[in-house]
């Protein structure tokens, strides 16, 4: 969330950059409730103030010998009507808290501008695509046909949108899994953590999943006892912080933490319905950085290249690109997509998003940090994937794929396999 007395110094401004990202703010309605605010609590204050010197007038009445009935009846109508401008003030400052957790980041002044996902700029490239001397097959192809991948007990079992691993294919993706922990813990710093899957409303709240975007959700549970099922590991991680003081000697705190993911994809029919590319149910290892404002860009160049260092120690072609302000999501400042090629598409797909949202969550969580000279602030928070488990399966089956439909296990990954080299 935005600072809001940044909004009301500035709305004007914070709507100009808004529209770089596609986001028009209603100014209009923000003037209008905040003018119902500022009057509602000038309103109170006055009942207040009249109530205070009315009830001296009371006790001086009585110290007085006087009849207080009449000072009593009105002190009734005046507690009365200030109950009833505590209600509307209530109302009105509830629809204008609504209205700003609706506002998304402001991008940082380093994201391009630009209207869709084709206006992203690539950083780097790492890695060369494989030439292949015959024609590379997808994923769907080399898991289903060999049986390793099954779509159909999956969709008998919960619908579309999921698989059923077998074999060495579910060993892979074990594989990796483990793979990304030992590398994340043991090289880059992070502390692993375990997390629920399933969280309350004010986690989604603090990293900016409600109210937005509760259709991407599945809800667990109904009416004071729905909960959620997370989307990804950032919600529960990230708000590990929430509500809290964080001393500056404990930053930055680093978390890796690998979990299932679950997304309705609402906005998603008709897109990427073949194989395992978007799913309601996917693994993800998830990278989370709680830092000093000051070190937050810094960080995320950082965790972006602990992203990287996966897809190279697999040796799998990729590019970085910077997302430019119509494709940022909701929280972020700014953002890194990694994109790994998958010669069974021709083409990109991203793999891993790492982003700053600077202190639009930690405002959010109410969670803060106190520098060394005692001063409280918001502290920054970041997050990335390191990486999607699924889309990283894809890549290893399509580019390390043989004539025969044999896959070829990344030297990265033997030892976790027991030394195996192909898959049959």
């Amino acid at each position: 969330m935005l600072d809001p007395k940044l909004i009301r110094n500035s709305i004007d401004t914070i709507a100009a950059q808004l529209k770089k990202r596609g986001f028009i703010v209603d100014v209009a309605k923000f003037h209008a409730l905040e003018e119902q605010r500022k009057k509602g609590q000038v309103e109170m204050q006055t009942l207040q103030n009249t109530r205070n010197v009315s009830s001296k007038a009371v006790g001086l009445a009585k110290a007085q010998g006087k009849n207080v009935d009449e000072i009593m009846n009105d002190l009734k109508k005046l507690s009365e009507e200030l109950k009833l401008k505590e209600e509307q003030y209530a109302h009105v400052q509830s629809e204008l808290d609504h209205f700003l957790a609706q506002i998304p980041n402001l991008p940082h002044e380093s994201v391009p501008e630009g209207k869709s996902e084709e206006d992203n700029q690539v950083v780097r490239t790492w890695g060369v695509p494989r030439q292949f001397s015959f024609t590379p097959k997808d994923h769907v192809e080399l898991g289903a046909n060999q049986g390793w991948m099954d779509f159909e007990t999956a969709a008998k079992l919960s619908g579309a949108r999921f698989v059923v691993l077998r074999g060495a294919l579910a060993r892979l993706q074990r594989a990796l899994i483990q793979l990304m922990l030992d590398l994340h813990t043991r090289e880059h710093g992070y502390l692993e953590i375990s997390v629920p899957y399933i969280v309350n409303a004010d986690c989604l709240f603090g990293t900016g999943q409600l109210p937005k975007f509760k259709d991407d959700l599945f809800a667990a549970g109904s009416g004071e006892s729905e909960r959620y099922l997370i989307s990804t590991a950032e919600i529960p991680v990230t708000n590990t912080v929430r509500d809290q003081i964080i001393e500056a000697e404990a930053l930055p705190i680093k978390y890796v933490c690998y979990s299932s993911c679950f997304r309705s994809e609402a906005g998603s029919y008709g897109k990427d319905i073949r194989g395992m590319l978007r799913q309601h149910q996917f693994e993800k290892v998830e990278l989370v950085q709680i830092v000093r404002p000051e070190n937050s860009y810094q960080a995320l160049e950082e965790l972006t290249q602990h992203a990287e260092k996966v897809l190279q120690r697999l040796e799998l072609p990729y590019r970085v690109m910077t997302l430019c302000t119509a494709d940022i999501g909701f929280a972020a400042a700014k953002t890194y997509d990694l994109e790994v090629w998958l010669p069974g598409q021709k083409r990109y797909r991203e793999i891993s998003s790492c982003s700053n949202t600077e202190a639009f969550q930690a405002r959010r969580m109410k969670a803060r940090w106190r520098d060394e000279s005692g001063k409280i602030e918001l502290v920054h928070t970041l997050n990335g994937s390191g990486l999607a488990v699924g889309r990283t399966l894809i890549a290893i089956l399509e580019n390390y794929q043989d004539e025969l439909g044999r896959i070829h296990v990344p030297k990265a990954l033997q030892p976790y396999m027991d030394g195996v080299k192909v898959i049959e």
